[in-house]
């Protein structure tokens, strides 16, 4: 299989990058690299991916790379996918979300392309979760609460149009929040890596609200497996891929501590007691969500299959090996 992946360099597209080529698939990585690294790449290019730094708003480049390849499948990542930066910037958003999407699915159309996996998003495309039956599934009314949750539903609109106008194959995946090796805490990247960062540089967290505000937690691997296989599969629409379970940040923030412990043994690093110091809540932001992924696992066989605990684990693991230190 010949496959192109939009923003490949970053946390979840080198993840996937990285199983594409495990399994034998002639892989493309698009990317301008604003928040991609080379360097989650260096595997993947030692082992022959060809890179293409480009950007999604560069159609005629865009054009060019998808005749030349001719994937048979695409899969799109690349996005902007700041929270705060969507509702600053509203009109940047849309541009890179919703027109850089339009550029890549008409490409892939001229292309021939059999098969257009979508990363859209579970926890900003429903709203607020507390005014629904959580976990929510596919059939929920979507009331996005910023503009970027907006631009994702957006989007998979527009694939929902080419299906029935072109039969333009393709799945949009809502993510949870996804958290794991390779994950920085620049930006608005997910709380675990913003939270885990602070635990192992002997630092206090900053929580935003009360803290009891809830999210859905999936780990990278489990999240790969997922897209590979939406990937084979003839599967249409929005696809949820998530936990199903609420974990409060509080929540979240003692299980890094106890992940911190056991992998350090007398305490978490630096003597830190890792108590969260509480700043107000941050517009856009639900109270509540997670997502149920029945339909996943009807329809792709696909269940979560790492806990948080150990999850957590192996990413703090990772992050001490980047870092050296003890974890």
């Amino acid at each position: 299989m010949k496959t192109l992946v939009t923003g490949g360099a970053g946390f979840i597209g080198s993840h996937l990058t990285d199983a594409l080529l495990a399994g034998g698939d002639e892989v493309t990585v698009y990317d301008n690299l604003s928040t991609g690294r080379l360097s989650n790449l260096d595997s993947a290019l030692a082992a022959g991916v060809d890179l293409v730094e480009g950007d999604i708003l560069d159609r005629d480049l865009l054009e060019r790379v998808m005749q030349s390849v001719r994937p048979d499948t695409v899969f799109h990542l690349a996005a902007q996918g700041e929270v705060q930066r969507s509702i600053e910037q509203p009109a940047f958003d849309a541009t890179v979300n919703v027109v850089g999407t339009i550029n890549l699915i008409e490409a892939s159309r001229e292309a021939g392309v059999g098969r257009f996996v979508f990363a859209s998003t579970g926890g900003a495309i429903y709203g607020e979760g507390s005014r629904i039956n959580l976990p929510a599934t596919e059939s929920e009314e979507t009331a996005p609460l910023c503009q970027y949750g907006l631009s994702k539903r957006a989007c998979e609109m527009y694939l929902d149009l080419y299906r029935r106008l072109c039969m333009f194959n393709s799945v949009a995946l809502r993510f949870a929040n996804v958290y794991g090796p390779r994950q920085t805490p620049k930006g608005e990247a997910g709380a675990v890596a913003i939270f885990g960062e602070l635990l192992m540089a002997g630092q206090n967290p900053v929580v935003f609200g009360d803290g009891q505000q809830t999210r859905d937690f999936v780990f990278i691997d489990d999240l790969t497996h997922a897209i590979l296989a939406a990937s084979r599969s003839d599967v249409q629409g929005p696809v949820n891929l998530g936990s199903g379970e609420e974990t409060s940040i509080l929540d979240l923030l003692n299980s890094l501590r106890e992940a911190g412990l056991s992998l350090n043994g007398d305490g978490p690093p630096a003597g830190t007691s890792f108590t969260p110091e509480f700043d107000r809540g941050r517009p856009g932001e639900v109270r509540r969500i997670a997502i149920d992924s029945s339909r996943a696992t009807k329809e792709l066989g696909w269940k979560p299959a790492t806990p948080l605990e150990a999850g957590l684990r192996e990413t703090l693991r990772a992050m001490g090996a980047r870092s050296g230190t003890a974890a």
